[in-house]
């Protein structure tokens, strides 16, 4: 991967991030993972929320590629998120269908504790 490929990654954590404490609020606490680590202590986002968050910003994505990298990362009983935005786009948040209850099971979970 080039220079200009990873500069463009992290900024997209960064922006993704900023965009989850937004959507979500400021508890959520996300913040770009510590990538250096590897593995599944190393999501592309962490987050206050039991979420494995995968990040891509490209203009083309293979979602089954990326749920396939982010469900093998994921810790045991963690559910995986792939959160995917093109040039000029809007945030767009990819889950396998049998994963949506518990993914929307635990952003309810912190959306209810914040009020």
């Amino acid at each position: 991967m080039g220079r200009m490929s990873r500069q463009k990654g992290k900024r997209g954590e960064r922006d993704l991030a900023a965009e989850l404490n937004r959507v979500l609020g400021e508890h959520t606490n996300a913040r770009r993972g510590v990538q250096f680590q590897g593995g599944p202590d190393s999501p592309d986002v962490a987050l206050a929320l039991p979420l494995h968050i995968e990040c891509k910003r490209t203009e083309t994505l293979n979602a089954y590629a990326a749920l396939a990298q982010a469900n093998a990362d994921a810790p045991a009983g963690i559910p995986a998120m792939v959160c995917h935005r093109r040039n000029g786009q809007k945030w767009i948040a990819i889950v396998e269908l049998d994963a949506l209850p518990a993914v929307a099971e635990k952003i309810a979970a912190h959306i209810a504790t914040r009020k």
